[in-house]
């Protein structure tokens, strides 16, 4: 696979690695028949959502992709996962501790260190869960608009090899009214690793 195919991190999106590490996780990321499609915006700041999530090697896909591009996409958890030994590796990783017990409520908390950040871009997955939801979750888009920041959706194109970039949305403060327009954006770029696993709202957005 031509490295043609795996974009260059615009100036203005957070960044992580070094020269080396990035052309290791590329060269791994492409030497899997996987590639990258579309183009990738010049953000300091966003919420980054990617869809379908239907696999754990999901992860591994996009691990690989965001190590070979060299951003620092922040993820959040439980703040007492931060008491155990994985405490190492989740700060690599860029996972930031949250109290979801927090009287300030956890949408809150996340925005709240979004408008402390100069650059930061927050990954999340709409379904949250990746057997069949039967909705998607609005808490990226309430994010997104409490923090006043963009979304750029991306998706996971298993029968092409492709994540692709869809795109950026933003966000006009109603959700029921934005969603059809975000699921759009989807409609015929995405193939899941399990499709019996799919989203109900993605179902119908499947390329026949």
């Amino acid at each position: 696979m031509s490295m043609q195919h795996f974009p260059i991190l615009p100036p203005h999106v957070p960044a992580r690695g070094n020269a080396f590490s990035k052309q290791l996780f590329r060269r791994l990321f492409l030497a899997q028949g996987w590639s990258f499609s579309g183009e990738f915006p010049d953000l300091p700041k966003a919420v980054a959502i990617i869809s379908p999530h239907t696999s754990n090697i999901d992860a591994w896909h996009g691990f690989t992709a965001l190590l070979g591009l060299g951003i620092q996409i922040t993820v959040f958890g439980k703040h007492t996962l931060f008491k155990t030994p994985l405490k190492p590796l989740l700060d690599w990783i860029g996972v930031i501790p949250v109290n979801r017990a927090s009287p300030h409520g956890l949408t809150q908390q996340i925005i709240q260190i979004i408008q402390d950040k100069d650059k930061i871009w927050v990954g999340m997955a709409p379904e949250g869960t990746r057997k069949s939801a039967s909705s998607i979750k609005s808490g990226f888009y309430r994010i997104a608009v409490g923090a006043h920041i963009p979304i750029v959706m991306f998706a996971f194109d298993y029968d092409h090899k492709t994540i692709r970039c869809l795109g950026v949305f933003h966000p006009s403060g109603d959700f029921d009214q934005d969603l059809p327009k975000i699921l759009a954006c989807y409609a015929g770029q995405f193939s899941a690793r399990n499709p019996e696993w799919l989203a109900k709202p993605l179902q119908t957005l499947v390329k026949k």
